[in-house]
């Protein structure tokens, strides 16, 4: 088991669930969401807005790793209402909080709208820089470059992941080139983030989020390198109803 304290903020959402539901027994977790009914019988819960910093502070206190996935997933979300709120204010809350409580990690919940201005024909590799294809995939570019800033002294290592199109796919369905190109299955995303947390690393990197589908929107050669990545499932597989076995 990892006794480092983990926190784990927007708990309540798909990622979220999914991951502390995996790894409850194998991690110190504490689960941290606006809305604590969304996590009944969850235990060592936290309420959490991330638009209020002394509630970032206190939730980030005797904290070792901080796994941030809260935040508006809307790709259409208005910007100045919660995308500035939110996704840009609340990222950088969370970040302060954890650097000046000690956090010795920072896992970011970043996105493939971050790179979605790239032409569709092209395979995004982790250094490549944003580019993003809307306000929503600004915000994510925001809280890469904010996560860059605060691994610079040495002190906290962050890791911005760009998780793309999380989502469950069946046999005989028919999805966009992009949506399967995309594609991550949760239980890779899950354990994409468990990586994240396990990893010897220091300093700052981008790793990409989908799984071993035949082509990838994201390429994740990198990622495979610097975090262990080895995800399941395959899109292309799957919808030809050839997947990986539970």
């Amino acid at each position: 088991m990892n006794t480092r304290k983990i926190l784990l903020t927007g708990a309540a959402g798909l990622i979220g669930t999914a991951f502390w539901k995996a790894q409850a027994n194998n991690m110190d977790l504490r689960l941290a969401d606006i809305d604590q009914s969304r996590l009944p019988g969850a235990a060592h819960r936290f309420a959490l807005d991330i638009r209020d910093q002394a509630s970032c502070l206190e939730a980030c206190a005797g904290i070792h790793t901080v796994i941030h996935l809260a935040g508006d997933p809307n790709p259409d979300a208005d910007f100045m209402s919660s995308l500035l709120p939110v996704n840009i204010v609340g990222t950088y809350n969370m970040l302060f909080a954890a650097k000046a409580q000690g956090c010795k990690r920072f896992i970011l919940a970043s996105s493939a709208q971050a790179i979605e201005g790239y032409p569709k024909d092209v395979q995004v590799h982790e250094n490549m820089a944003p580019r993003p294809g809307n306000h929503y995939g600004v915000s994510k570019a925001f809280g890469e470059a904010l996560a860059s800033l605060y691994a610079n002294d040495g002190d906290m290592t962050t890791i911005a992941v760009r998780i793309a199109n999380v989502a469950e796919f069946h046999p005989g369905q028919t999805h966009s080139h992009r949506d399967v190109a995309a594609f991550i299955s949760v239980r890779d995303v899950v354990a994409l983030l468990a990586n994240c947390v396990e990893a010897e690393l220091s300093g700052f990197h981008v790793v990409h989020g989908v799984s071993d589908n035949r082509y990838k929107r994201l390429s994740i050669d990198t990622t495979r390198k610097v975090v262990g990545y080895a995800p399941l499932d395959n899109a292309f597989e799957i919808l030809e109803g050839q997947a990986q076995p539970d």
